[in-house]
């Protein structure tokens, strides 16, 4: 769906069209189409990072003080419209959309001069230590202990689910430090360098095969109390913010939408059933977006992103799922096939049947059925936006 932009608002399309044209390499464009996970891998998207960045773009939806371009959300979302129908890859978001709005808006000017530059660089790989074994949607309840010993803490516990740790070299956690007081108030921020004595990481594979998430266990890990974000029992009003931020500040319709163009452009000619269900999905789809894009310029005006944006994540679950599981009908026997070997993208993969989107077909479903559990799973998201309805008369 097409807005009516204005001249400059269509002249920054332009502008965005180019710059895709000449950045994106074909090793990008390949890499980020045999992408069966939700981000990219390294040695994909660590060129793409790189351009963004000396265009002065990777960090475009932080504000121009923190050091972004300074766009407003109509501009954000023609930039992620763009990369999403060009093919760009997509970046993993626990750096550069989690724990970078933390930093500019609770860390002290040492801990921003230190750590933003690095994100930016890719120095610093980020992963998110939030859930734990029996403390996911629960997350109030995390046992992972922080105990203090003169200018450091002395972290131990056990983190789950926790996506590309693999490749990390960071982890912003949340700790207890004090189990004395109710439990949102005794949880702290921390910044963990995982190459710290103490810190291991198993790998969980997913139904698919893929390796994107793992466990991380902290045995006496050794962390400096200037790593601590914020005072200690403010971790649970910091974790509130970046969630909220995180569901606020994605715009999921604009990959939707390209996937489902790619898909149907693929598999055609679809047959008359098929065709109906990728109507319907589309029709979905912009619907969504529209719902984002008027989100997206209520938070510019200052309103926060909730309830709605409980409702934008739910949905988008929904429609990623329909997605995948048409195109594991569309394309029938070669949309079964699942190779064991990963990356798919990798010069010695075994060869797929068709094209990428009837190769990762299964792969790309099975993952999909994750997207209503992370991020906060469907039953609490209808939870919440439940609590936040307003009585009936």
């Amino acid at each position: 769906m097409d807005l009516v932009l204005s001249p400059e608002q269509r002249a920054f399309r332009e502008e965005v069209r180019g710059f895709l044209d000449t950045a994106l390499t074909p090793a990008m464009r390949r890499g980020a189409a045999l992408t069966s996970g939700v981000f990219a891998e390294p040695d994909v998207y660590r060129a793409w990072q790189g351009a963004l960045e000396a265009k002065g773009w990777l960090t475009y939806f932080w504000p121009a003080s923190a050091g972004g371009p300074g766009w407003g959300a109509v501009e954000r979302w023609i930039f992620e419209t763009e990369c999403a129908r060009a093919g760009a890859p997509i970046l993993p978001g626990m750096g550069l959309k989690l724990v970078g709005p933390v930093l500019y808006t609770y860390g002290t000017p040492e801990q921003q001069q230190r750590f933003l530059p690095a994100l930016r660089s890719g120095e610093h790989v980020w992963a998110q230590g939030f859930s734990e074994p029996g403390s996911g949607s629960d997350l109030a309840s995390l046992r992972t202990r922080a105990v203090r010993d003169g200018n450091e803490y002395v972290v131990t516990g056990q983190k789950i689910w926790t996506t590309q740790a693999q490749f990390a070299n960071w982890l912003f956690a949340l700790v207890r430090t004090d189990p004395a007081v109710k439990p949102q108030a005794g949880i702290s921020f921390l910044l963990i360098d995982m190459t710290s004595p103490g810190v291991a990481v198993r790998p969980i594979l997913s139904a698919s095969g893929d390796h994107e998430l793992n466990e991380v266990f902290l045995d006496e890990v050794r962390v400096p109390v200037a790593n601590r974000i914020g005072a200690e029992g403010e971790g649970w009003g910091i974790a509130k913010f970046l969630l909220e931020n995180e569901r606020g500040g994605t715009g999921y319709a604009p990959q939707l939408l390209a996937d489902l163009d790619r898909l149907v452009a693929a598999a055609s000619p679809l047959g008359a059933l098929l065709a109906d269900r990728a109507t319907r999905l589309r029709l979905e789809a912009e619907a969504l977006e529209m719902t984002e894009l008027r989100t997206l310029l209520e938070i510019e005006e200052g309103q926060p992103p909730a309830p709605r944006s409980l409702a934008i994540k739910l949905v988008a679950s929904e429609i990623r799922q329909g997605i995948e599981t048409l195109a594991v009908d569309a394309f029938g026997l070669a949309g079964l096939q699942l190779p064991a070997q990963r990356p798919f993208h990798a010069d010695d993969a075994p060869p797929l049947v068709g094209p990428p989107e009837a190769g990762l077909a299964a792969a790309r479903y099975l993952n999909a059925r994750a997207w209503s559990i992370f991020g906060g799973t469907s039953e609490i998201q209808l939870n919440l936006i439940a609590r936040a309805a307003p009585a009936a008369p």
